[in-house]
């Protein structure tokens, strides 16, 4: 009985707890607040600062390389902490542009600059940054576009293989966010008064190069060790490596440094077979020592035409992060060649990183050409004519198919392994 009471008593005790528990309506499977109010916050925190925006297979904050359609084959932009390599073309005209598109980015978005140069003063570049396009505009002019070739595309669509058709289209017009990426136009220049309201820092390696200081000789050349010096004070007093928390919301530190390792750096790489290769590579590897610790992202062009030794590239290829190289047209063969009438050049993606792991992926699409319009810098998938005409040489097929030995499956791969065009 007694025990018949006890077991009663408990009943009644988890009766009562069941219906106070339905009262205040909580369940065992309820979603804790404080964990989900915690990572909403964290979220908000990672996507506050303007003109980032975290990626979608790591969460690695990202920023805008300035050209939309490079963005995407990145996976979605610049890694913050990151170096990206631009392989200059032969005459330094494509590569200069992604340059200022890079900086023209950090203007908008409100970044901090910083230009590093041997060969122009930062100021100067500043005056020449292209200005940006409205989305409306840049509709406007991708609809122009498309109308003017509308015909010439319906006349040859039956003479395109079918699996050029089924190839993804690259990203041509607006992203869906305006805050990510934007575009400009290669035909202005950007107000003053968005240059004025700026806030950038200047690095011209004459004038820098010019004071005598007493420095403890190493591996590394003068203009080297003041650039360093020079990167390093601004990452610590503007507090972008978080050690002196910054007093205003966070912001990201853009830094661009034009044609290094060419001898106006004091260099000796571009001029000889067996230069000197130690101080770039000490340089590179402090460089993404201090952009690892760092709210900042980099950008660095270099004139890897000029250097005969091989070994030297892919040691830069191995210390940078993203590697990214401009063959131009200007000058050679194809220049005049039928089949690239509609491109200027080739672009390949050498490297891309892998965060958080000890190899990089390599890019699935090989055959990537640019071609620069009146007011637009575009990337496309190199479409070649499935059918050659009478006119075109049997040399002009040879050369045709060097630059497709590396293209992407779908492109023309064959049952045998033979990665060329079939025609």
């Amino acid at each position: 009985m007694a025990a018949a009471a006890t077991c009663g008593t408990g009943a009644g005790s988890t009766g009562s707890m069941v219906a106070a528990g339905g009262k205040n309506n909580v369940t065992s499977f309820q979603r804790r607040g404080p964990r989900a109010s915690g990572s909403d916050s964290s979220y908000s925190r990672l996507v506050s600062i303007a003109g980032t925006r975290p990626s979608v297979r790591n969460g690695q904050l990202l920023v805008s390389t300035g050209l939309p359609a490079l963005d995407q084959l990145l996976g979605g932009g610049l890694a913050v902490g990151t170096v990206l390599l631009i392989e200059e073309d032969k005459y330094n005209i494509y590569s200069s542009l992604l340059f200022k598109y890079f900086l023209a980015e950090g203007i908008i978005n409100g970044h901090t600059l910083l230009v590093a140069s041997a060969k122009e003063d930062p100021a100067d570049i500043l005056q020449e940054l292209p200005a940006p396009l409205l989305d409306d505009n840049v509709k406007k002019d991708f609809d122009e576009d498309a109308c003017n070739h509308k015909t010439a595309e319906s006349n040859i669509k039956m003479k395109i293989a079918w699996r050029y058709q089924l190839l993804p289209k690259m990203e041509a017009g607006p992203v869906s966010s305006s805050r990510f990426g934007h575009y400009y136009d290669a035909s202005k220049k950007m107000p003053q008064e968005l240059i004025e309201a700026s806030k950038w820092h200047g690095f011209f390696s004459p004038e820098k190069s010019s004071s005598t200081l007493n420095i403890e000789p190493c591996s590394l050349t003068h203009g080297y060790i003041k650039l360093l010096q020079f990167i390093q004070n601004i990452i610590y007093e503007e507090g972008f490596d978080g050690s002196n928390p910054q007093k205003k919301q966070k912001n990201i530190l853009r830094i661009g440094i034009q044609n290094l390792g060419s001898p106006l750096w004091g260099d000796d790489i571009c001029c000889t077979e067996n230069g000197n290769s130690h101080s770039l590579t000490k340089f590179l590897y402090v460089l993404r020592g201090l952009l690892r610790t760092s709210l900042s992202a980099c950008m660095i062009t270099m004139p890897t035409h000029l250097i005969q030794n091989k070994a030297i590239i892919s040691r830069v290829t191995n210390l940078s992060d993203t590697v990214v190289g401009l063959e131009s047209f200007i000058g050679s063969e194809r220049e005049t060649n039928p089949l690239y009438k509609d491109y200027h050049g080739l672009i390949h993606i050498r490297q891309i990183p892998r965060l958080n792991n000890l190899i990089y992926d390599v890019s699935d699409v090989k055959d990537l050409a640019f071609k620069l319009k009146k007011k637009l810098f575009t990337i496309e998938r190199l479409h070649l004519p499935p059918d050659l005409s009478d006119t075109v040489s049997r040399s002009s097929k040879q050369d045709l198919a060097e630059p497709s030995k590396l293209l992407g499956p779908g492109c023309g791969v064959m049952a045998g392994g033979k990665k060329h065009l079939d025609f």
